[in-house]
């Protein structure tokens, strides 16, 4: 026998003689005897109380028990939480704490009737409506970043030490100078707390990050003050503010980590793609270039005054296919706007063949007009001065980061800058991406020109 219950409308009348009216779904009794029903006086008021209700059978012959299920063996993703009083003040907050979570998916509710919208991507506005937060744009790579974004239109707020630069040399004013267009704010990236109440004063959300932080030295300490913990701090306060793309620069070195500076990047880098991974509003791309023109002209003066050019081994040691610093601003740029850099490593060379150490060195003799003549030192003189450092730091524990340079010369010397191919363990120019126009040729023919360094 089934006995069908329609309800359309249940009012309960409370101590305070409010009512409240629920619209109920119609339930069936089904395949169970019903013996008898006593009235029900809706009149009398009806008490609530804390304690879970009982269930009332109706039955006296057969009671089925179904299993129960807590929202709480759920995967957070998957439960729906219905906020009423979304609007309001506290409301508000609670809406904002759920999603920032991103633990649970709300369900606000209105007296009015909402209309739900999908969710619109930084990338979708136009460059000066997006609001791109710069940390380490004093830096060498990252002034050129903040020129990029400045030139491309976008809003660019530029994270900034009173005092940079080298040895802090240089002032606020010759900062502001530095990073003319963009919006300078003064605060201590090494500080989470300074960091977030500086970009909380801005007054607007941050749509992305893109860091261009690195340590100055290599130095143990320093290394994971700036290249895990500040780094680290830009994320947490990017996040804070609404960002949901982070631009990283790291290093193709990485891939064969043997300094402390390299396993300080690698730290963070896993932390960034955990956190795309939990929240799929947010993404990130980890850009990984090889050698910078900078970094390849230290011998430049010595040749001009007739010194000959220094090489580890036989100058074949090592590859890089070196890439401008406007190039690579470029591509960090590209990182936010294309969707086919979303949520990848990204290593990237600048155009051309690969150069090893003897093909620079033919170069500049050959743009200087000069015989080449090359001084070539075994790579075991390093491994000898690295050995004895090694030993000193055991007993004067003061001297790691001295042996800790030694190692970044030896490794500098001795590994390419192109990416290790994973099957066969070796470097790869033919798997190393080009991007960019600018040739390492062409710059040095530029700063022997002008008798720049």
């Amino acid at each position: 026998m089934s006995i069908c219950v329609p309800f359309n409308r249940f009012t309960l009348q409370s101590p305070k003689g409010q009512s409240f009216k629920r619209p109920l779904s119609c339930h069936s009794i089904n395949q169970i005897q019903v013996h008898s029903l006593s009235p029900l006086n809706l009149s009398k008021p009806c008490k609530f109380s804390r304690e879970r209700l009982k269930p009332i059978s109706v039955s006296t012959t057969q009671t089925v028990k179904t299993p129960k299920f807590s929202f709480r063996d759920k995967n957070p993703k998957e439960i729906n939480v219905f906020v009423v009083g979304s609007t309001g003040c506290i409301g508000n907050f609670v809406v904002k704490e759920l999603v920032s979570r991103e633990r649970l998916k709300p369900i606000t509710a209105s007296t009015t009737e909402t209309v739900e919208t999908p969710k619109t991507s930084f990338r979708n506005k136009n460059p000066k409506d997006i609001n791109v937060l710069v940390v380490g744009s004093t830096g060498y790579v990252g002034n050129f970043v903040v020129k990029e974004l400045v030139k491309k239109g976008f809003n660019v707020v530029a994270i900034a030490r009173e005092r940079s630069g080298v040895g802090a040399r240089n002032s606020k004013e010759d900062t502001l100078e530095q990073l003319k267009g963009a919006s300078v704010c003064f605060s201590d990236v090494t500080q989470l707390d300074c960091l977030e109440k500086s970009v909380e004063n801005l007054g607007f959300s941050i749509d992305v990050v893109v860091s261009c932080l690195a340590s100055r030295t290599g130095g143990v300490k320093d290394s994971w003050k700036i290249d895990y913990e500040a780094t680290k701090n830009s994320l947490v306060v990017g996040r804070n503010h609404g960002a949901s793309h982070f631009v990283l620069l790291s290093a193709i070195c990485v891939q064969k980590p043997l300094l402390e500076f390299q396993h300080a990047k690698l730290k963070f880098e896993a932390e960034l793609m955990r956190e795309a991974e939990e929240d799929d509003a947010f993404t990130y791309s980890i850009v990984r270039p090889t050698a910078f023109f900078k970094s390849l002209v230290g011998q430049i003066e010595m040749l001009k005054n007739g010194k000959p050019y220094v090489v580890f081994g036989d100058g074949n040691l090592c590859a890089s296919k070196p890439i401008s610093e406007p190039d690579l601003a470029s591509f960090i740029v590209d990182c936010m706007l294309s969707e086919d850099k979303i949520n990848r490593v990204l290593p990237i060379g600048g155009p051309g063949k690969a150069l090893t150490p003897f093909d620079k060195g033919e170069m500049l003799f050959r743009i200087l007009g000069k015989k080449p003549k090359f001084f070539r030192v075994p790579i075991q003189i390093m491994d000898l001065v690295i050995s004895v450092l090694d030993f000193l730091v055991r007993i004067f524990p003061s001297m790691e980061d001295v042996a800790e340079f030694g190692k970044i010369g030896r490794y500098y010397a001795a590994e390419s800058m192109l990416v290790l191919d994973p099957e066969t363990g070796d470097y790869s120019a033919e798997k190393t991406p080009s991007y960019g126009k600018d040739t390492l040729e062409e710059y040095f023919e530029r700063v022997i020109r002008n008798y720049r360094l």
